[in-house]
């Protein structure tokens, strides 16, 4: 495919959008950015990135980024990430295609034209179980954590975008990969991708 294009990963935790990510990476040969923005920007902000970890995807509640200077250090630690990373998305969408998981990327990307905005959701059971197999979580913990991070990656995108996480008309494609399984959903979004971009 010549054309460039950029595709935007949301999910709901445990959904398996991370590995749909790198999945598609693989079979396009571009680069997926997942906690990746995160190494970028500590590098060039002069953070180590275990410390930008604590903020990553979630919202703080008291004070609006909007009206603040971004190049001053008087912005809270979560809107300096916020928007280093949503500078660093336009930035890199525009360089080449390449694959963006959750951090926001459709809202930042929303006056591009060639970008692709999916949302990856599944059944709670699915879910928690990928949580316990895929992620190392205690089972006996595996519930509130998946209640937890979805609530946290919720509230951060409401609190940034102003509009609704998993919203279906905020997407071009939703798939249930409890469901249709995570191999299918990486296989629908090939299909629509090499259709579109052929």
């Amino acid at each position: 495919m010549n054309d460039k294009f950029v595709i935007t990963i949301g999910r709901e935790y445990g959904s398996g959008g991370g590995e749909i990510g790198r999945q598609l990476s693989k079979y396009f040969d571009i680069p997926c950015y997942d906690k990746e923005l995160l190494t970028i920007v500590a590098k060039e902000s002069g953070y180590c990135k275990e410390y930008f970890e604590k903020f990553d995807e979630k919202p703080l509640k008291v004070l609006s980024y909007f009206g603040y200077d971004a190049n001053t250090s008087t912005l809270p630690i979560n809107h300096q990430l916020f928007l280093k990373q949503f500078n660093l998305i336009q930035k890199l969408a525009s360089e080449k295609s390449c694959i963006f998981v959750g951090r926001a990327a459709d809202y930042a990307l929303r006056d591009y034209d060639n970008v692709v905005n999916i949302f990856i959701h599944a059944d709670f059971e699915f879910r928690r179980k990928r949580a316990i197999e895929e992620h190392g979580i205690l089972s006996q913990k595996s519930a509130s954590i998946v209640k937890k991070i979805d609530k946290e990656r919720s509230s951060y995108y409401k609190y940034y975008t102003d509009s609704s996480w998993g919203e279906a008309k905020n997407y071009h494609i939703c798939l249930d990969t409890g469901f249709m399984g995570i191999d299918e959903a990486v296989r629908i979004i090939i299909d629509f991708i090499e259709r579109k971009y052929k």
